[in-house]
């Protein structure tokens, strides 16, 4: 079998964002050439995140700032969280790696900074870059010796930025080269079965103004498209007239493997239709470039794939803190879940269990507390969320009078207020679960009901992620086949592949597996030979 060779490296990377770039600066390291490929310019989602890196048992910015951490504590509560997303010994490893993964991003140019957040919330402000990111201090978790484990990279607005762009400066560094606005179309095999490289399609040899509108068009559509969906979808039709017009394809020769990091399948309403019809109400948390292209062409190679139904959808109820007093109910006026869980987890709760509808109950003095807050509690995007909300919210004197505006049955929210005061007064367990010192008797109108349902907003939208994808071997990174064998010359990282927060996600456990799975797949790829191709020639590298 003969082909003709645009390019050829030791290991091809596909998608560089944080798996990726993990991926590229590993290889590098052990020596291999690397070529990264990327639909756009890099960064992937990873660059529009909030940069939370979820890490513990002992960091160095977790000693910095005096919080006292075991790597013990940390694999129990993940242990709940994770389920069997991955084996024990996965996680373990994982858990153990962690201070040193800091330590490699400090080393690589990542800003940290051991700044505690004093309250809860699901997101801190730009004074503090430490904090619970997860659901650590909640009820369920309790008997588990809690500890601040959101590392929030150093930076202003949202932090992801400035983790996946010294990231990428350290690839460059390492002689990494970087293909842009390149996309993967196909995975290229032997009659064996093993992946020698990938044909994409590219705009490198278009004219420089029309490379530079691409990317300017591709940066708009990433954000703020991903909060306009219709600014998007108009961005993408025009991003694909320019690539029919000076786009062409190209073969990339991938001497010891490749590497899939293109993210998950969020932008991909059919695959959403087809896995997980239940979350095409949300946010699609990512860019166009997360339309499930890696996990298609993995599974155009015999891949298998786990856990594509589950989608992490994102109802944060905090800031501001005060409402960790407050009561979230259904439409039956029943309590949905402990209120200081992480955003996820009451995301999931509204959708699996209670058709996506969801109130937050505050009376009139908790709301007054949470409105004083919400300034300084708040990052931009968390206040304009709050005053949304709060513009939209039900008021009514009594409870029955704002159940009644918002439809919500009248005896059920009665009782549900009821049994929550009674066990304040009475010193009992809160009827979810909740931990008495965030509990708060609701008892002086009026009072607000706030509506945090699940379903198309632009002013109080619902984040979503995927979280499944294709199988890989666990030690190694590299991809299984639906009968269940190492594809050769083929790995997979970040959300591209089933990883450790695949099963549950709380705030940087996926950033946290990009770096841990894209470093596996990198020195994996690198130390992988595929048979010489004797025929092959090349035409330009």
């Amino acid at each position: 079998m003969g082909f003709d060779w645009d390019l050829v490296t030791d290991v091809v990377v596909v998608g560089f964002g944080a798996a990726g770039a993990a991926a590229a600066l590993e290889a590098a390291a052990d020596g291999a050439q690397v070529l990264a490929l990327d639909r756009f310019a890099g960064g992937g989602a990873s660059a529009l995140s909030g940069g939370i890196i979820y890490a513990g048992g002992g960091t160095s910015v977790q000693q910095e700032a005096g919080v006292a951490d075991t790597p013990e504590a940390m694999l129990a509560y993940l242990e709940r969280e994770v389920g069997a997303a991955v084996s024990p010994e996965t996680l373990r490893r994982f858990v153990a790696e962690s201070p040193a993964m800091i330590e490699w991003l400090k080393g690589h140019g990542v800003p940290f900074e051991a700044s505690l957040c004093p309250y809860k919330t699901s997101y801190p402000n730009d004074s503090y870059y430490l904090y619970y990111s997860g659901s650590e201090i909640s009820g369920a978790f309790r008997d588990i010796p809690a500890a601040q484990r959101g590392h929030r990279v150093k930076g202003r607005g949202t932090s992801g930025k400035q983790l996946t762009a010294p990231l990428a400066a350290a690839a460059s560094r390492l002689g990494v080269r970087l293909e842009t606005l390149t996309q993967a179309t196909q995975l290229i095999t032997d009659d064996a079965g093993t992946v020698l490289g990938v044909e994409c399609r590219t705009l490198r040899d278009a004219p420089g103004r029309i490379r530079d509108r691409y990317t300017r068009l591709a940066k708009v559509a990433a954000k703020p498209g991903i909060y306009y969906p219709p600014l998007r979808a108009a961005l993408e039709k025009r991003l694909t007239r320019l690539d029919r017009q000076y786009g062409r394809t190209i073969r990339v020769l991938a001497r010891r493997g490749v590497v899939l990091s293109a993210g998950g399948f969020i932008a991909n309403r059919a695959m959403l239709r087809e896995y997980a019809p239940a979350y095409r109400g949300g946010l699609a948390l990512g860019t166009t470039g997360d339309d499930g292209s890696g996990i298609l062409l993995a599974q155009q190679v015999g891949a298998a794939t786990d856990r594509m139904g589950n989608v992490s959808a994102w109802r944060f109820l905090l800031p501001p803190s005060a409402f960790t007093g407050a009561v979230l109910v259904d439409a039956a006026g029943r309590r949905v879940i402990d209120e200081t869980r992480y955003g996820a987890a009451v995301g999931h709760a509204l959708i699996a269990e209670h058709d996506g509808k969801g109130w937050l109950l505050a009376d009139d003095e908790l709301m007054r507390t949470a409105i004083d807050q919400i300034g300084k509690q708040g990052a931009w995007f968390q206040r304009g969320q709050f005053e949304a909300m709060r513009r939209t919210a039900i008021r009514g004197a009594t409870l029955e009078a704002v159940a009644a505006k918002a439809r919500i049955d009248i005896a059920g929210l009665r009782a549900t207020v009821d049994a929550h005061n009674a066990a304040i007064a009475n010193g009992t367990p809160d009827p979810v679960g909740k931990p008495a010192e965030f509990t708060k008797p609701l008892r002086t109108g009026p009072f607000w009901l706030l509506d945090v349902g699940i379903k198309p907003s632009l002013s109080n939208p619902c984040p979503m992620l995927t979280l499944g994808g294709v199988v890989v071997d666990e030690r190694t990174g590299a991809v299984k086949s639906t009968a269940g064998i190492d594809i050769p010359g083929l790995f997979a990282a970040g959300r591209t592949a089933v990883g450790i927060c695949s099963e549950s996600y709380v705030s940087g456990l996926s950033l946290s597996d990009c770096i841990f799975s894209g470093r596996r797949a990198g020195r994996s790829a690198a130390g992988e030979q595929v048979p010489a191709l004797e025929q092959a020639t090349v035409e330009g590298n």
